[in-house]
Parts: structure tokens; sequence; C-alpha cells
């Protein structure tokens, strides 16, 4: 299916940050773009906002001065919604309450040509429930684009119940001819990002409650290890908690409640604070002048290491290995179950129970749990938790070899999973579901994780790296461990496990 064509008016409603981003995107892909607001005035100051902003790309040299002046010419504010009667394309981006899109989308059904196509910028409504008062519902469909929207390449395409296969192929291509990366995702709660993206904030604010370590310390564990560009707490933060909180409750209730998106009690604190993070001075952090950030609590040790053992292949976390011979650490390798002993203490990669409980059933003494880290080869920071027998002197052999490595070590307590690899396995769950339920594909749910809010690996496929069957293990210990529904294992997990199968076969 072909985009539309350049000479299709683009009609965006809502000038705002999202709809004039939307209309700055339009114009430059060559568009003439009619720019809309109930607000006098709102849609050409908006328009001088775009110059300005493309003025700032003309002096850095990342856009030339014809470019921005051809962009610009192609915007046009539209005072009366009548002049919006020629477009053959309407996205709009005003306030999110379904009864006020509702009423606009009878207004534009009125007054625009029978195959001009309206589109809904909406982040949480059903675009079935939008569509549902038109006597052509089939002309509705989604395009959330990610703020903000001239610089973030998804934009997810949202099917709903009557929204033909044709207009979201046309939509798709129209976004990918705008320098976008698109993915269809059908009309259901939160779509594909809002949905995944969950367990990201909520595993954190569960270890949080739970006393796993403080906020700069997870924070800093999700950065240097797992490879995000931010942990939870300082995104919740830069969102804004009102947003994040108001998201959460709002995929909880269309879920009927489902627990693995139940809200916490440690967010709505800050929320009915006023805590709200960067906008209002204070949320997780205070960013108040002169306020110094916390740093993240790490472990020191004295203790010499010039050896360890290696038993069996340690899977996923072996370029570790590699990291201490490169550092003058002598690895003697022999059989065994993926564990790694240096003097008193026994390492191994967590599988998602206790430190205690896997050394009380597997019989290890001194155990030293290690957290998963998106590359081992590069990690900056590790998370450990220890048994309860680990003596202080073998939980220094074990700090002091992972230094040998060049890591920071943080340790956590003694919870299930620790950090990285609960909040990993809760994201390849959610998308195992996604992709069971028929809401996106998962090359669409990885891709929507990578360009939507930058991940460093697609959850599905970081999964399969990981290991299926190790993914599965860790969600039924969590599960185990919690008696809680929130931890349940995709079936589609269980049944590509059972198929030996990966997300990306």
């Amino acid at each position: 299916m072909s985009a539309l064509n350049h000479s299709t008016v683009v009609a965006v409603i809502g000038a705002g940050a999202m709809g004039a981003g939307i209309a700055q995107v339009a114009a430059q892909a060559g568009h003439p773009v009619k720019l809309h607001d109930s607000r006098p005035g709102a849609a050409a100051q908006a328009i001088d906002g775009i110059d300005r902003q493309l003025g700032k790309l003309v002096e850095k040299g990342r856009l030339s001065a014809e470019a921005r002046a051809a962009t610009v010419a192609r915007l046009q504010p539209a005072d009366a919604i009548e002049a919006l009667a020629d477009a053959g394309l309407v996205i709009e981006a005003i306030v999110e309450n379904l009864e006020v899109k509702r009423g606009l989308l009878r207004q534009l059904e009125a007054l625009c040509s029978a195959d001009c196509i309206f589109a809904s910028n909406t982040s949480s409504l059903s675009i079935t429930s939008l569509a549902a008062g038109l006597a052509h519902p089939e002309r509705v469909i989604g395009m959330h684009f990610f703020n903000p929207a001239p610089l973030m390449a998804l934009v997810e395409i949202v099917s709903g119940l009557a929204t033909p296969r044709a207009l979201a192929e046309r939509l798709y291509a129209t976004a990918s001819a705008w320098g976008k990366q698109p993915v269809h995702t059908k009309s259901t709660p939160g779509f594909i990002v809002n949905r995944v993206a969950r367990p990201f904030y909520a595993e954190s604010l569960r270890l949080l409650q739970e006393g796993a370590a403080d906020c700069a310390t997870l924070d800093a564990l999700l950065r240097d290890a797992g490879g995000f560009r931010m942990g939870a707490f300082e995104l919740t933060d830069l969102i804004g908690h009102d947003v994040n909180y108001a998201v959460t409750c709002s995929v909880f209730a269309a879920y009927y409640n489902d627990m693995r998106f139940q809200p916490s009690l440690i967010q709505k604190e800050l929320v009915d604070a006023g805590r709200l993070g960067r906008k209002s001075g204070h949320g997780f952090y205070n960013y108040a002048e002169g306020v110094e950030r916390p740093q993240p609590v790490e472990l020191s040790s004295a203790a010499s290491i010039d050896s360890c053992v290696v038993e069996g292949h340690l899977g996923v976390a072996e370029p570790l290995i590699q990291r201490l011979q490169d550092a003058g650490v002598q690895v003697v390798r022999r059989d065994g179950s993926g564990l790694l002993r240096v003097g008193d203490a026994l390492l191994a990669l967590s599988d998602g129970r206790l430190a205690s409980q896997r050394a009380q059933e597997d019989g290890l003494r001194n155990l030293v749990l290690i957290d998963l880290a998106l590359d081992y080869a590069k990690a900056g920071r590790l998370a450990i938790a220890c048994a309860a027998d680990t003596s202080a002197a073998a939980r220094d052999q074990a700090v002091a070899l992972l230094q040998r490595a060049g890591l920071k070590v943080s340790q956590l307590a003694d919870l299930p999973g620790l950090a990285v690899l609960r909040s990993v396995a809760m994201l390849a769950n959610e998308g195992a579901d996604a992709v069971l339920q028929g809401v996106g594909s998962a090359t669409d749910i990885d891709l929507a994780m990578r360009a939507g809010v930058n991940y460093p690996q697609g959850p599905l496929a970081w999964a399969d790296a990981i290991g299926l069957p190790g993914v599965l293990r860790t969600l039924e210990h969590l599960q185990a461990s919690y008696g809680e529904e929130r931890y349940r294992p995709s079936l589609l997990l269980r049944r590509l496990v059972a198929e030996g199968r990966c997300f990306h076969d």
C-alpha cells in the first residue's frame, strides 16, 4: 500500500507540544499542513515556535535555510475548523477525553470529504470507542506519536474493530515516508508501549518498597548493568508522577484490575504530596538548586584475588571470564553446573530464587548471586545478593573478584530475581502476552520498545538471548516466592519453551 501523496492536505487539531510536533513532521515530509486550535492565536503561535526550532537546526548545520523556509511555508494556521474541509488526513491531538474527542470526530465527519482519514493521537483511549458514534467508523485509526514528535522515531498505527487493514497499511506507509518507524498494533489498553513498559516501573517500585536498595542504587543498576538510558525513578521523575501514575491506573482498570498492572502505593504517596518530579522540583529526587544528587551505594574490598575456578558454562555471564583473564586473573575451568568459585565464595547467576533459598535447596555454602547484565563484557556495575550464611570474608572475596573485572558492585537485600533480571523477565513476559493476544508481532513489539522508550534491546529478543527456559524458570520462581498472579508466566512463553523455539525463530 502506498503512502499518502505529498499533495494531500494534512490537518492537525491541537496546537500544543504534541500537535505542533506532528504538524512539523508532516510539513517537513512535504505536505501542506493546516494547524487548528480552539484557542485564538494558538495555531499561529505554534507555527512561530516551529520556525524557531527549525532555525536552531539551521544554526547547527543540520538543516538548510531553504528547507526551513519551505517547511514553514507549508504550515498554515486555521482559525476556524471549517478551514479543514479539504483535508485528506486529519490528526487530532486534543485533550485525552473520550466524549470531547467523539464530538470532534462527529463534527469532522459532517465537514470533511467521504474519503478523508481521521487519525487520533490518543495514548490511552480505545480507537474502537472513538469511532463507535460515527456513520463510518472505518475511517478512524490511531496514529500515536511519541513526544517530542520530530525527534522520536516510533509511531503506533492502532487499528480499531472497524479499521480496515488497507487503511492501516496506508498510514503505516505514510509514517514510513515521514521518516518514522511505525508498528502495527490493536486497539487494546496501552497499545504496545504503555502496556509492555509497565513492569519497568513496577519492579523497581516494588524493590524500593521491599527495601532492596535506595533509588540511586537501583537506578544505577538499570543503567550500568541493564543498559537502560535511565532508571525507573529518574525516568518517572522526568515523565511526571501524575502522568505515569495515571497511565498505570488506567491500564490497571482497563484490564479489570489484573495484578500485573497494580499501581504502587509509593508512587501514589508522591502524587498525593504534590511531589510530581522535575516539574514540581521534587519526586524521588530533590531538584532544588544546590541539592546534591544521591550516589549509588557500592561495596569495596581489599581482598587479594589472583585466581578463580569456573565450573561448567556461565551462560550469558560467560564474558565475565574473559574480563577476568584480561585483568590477569588465573581462571581454572572444570565440569559443573555454571558456578564460579573464588576463595570461600561461590558465585552464580540468579535464577529468580532467593539466595538463601537456593543455598538451602542446592546445598551451596557462601552463595553470592549475581544479577543479569545486558552485556557482561561492557557492564560497569553489577548487583549481588548473599545467602544468610554467607560470611563477610566470602562476600569480600566475591566483590574483589568482580572488582578485578572492572565492575562496581552494589549489594541488594536478598529478594528474588534481583533488579535487572526480574525487570527484563517481566518485560519479556508482558511482551509475550501481547504477542499471544494479537496486540502486535514480536518484531513490532521489540521495535516499539526500542524506538518508543529507548530500551537497549527489545524485551523479546533479550529473552531469546538469555534463553527462554531461563526466563520461564525465573518467572516461576518469582511466582512461587510471592504467591501472586502478577508473576504468572505467559502461555506463549511456556509453549515456546515446550517446542524448543524462540520469539524470533
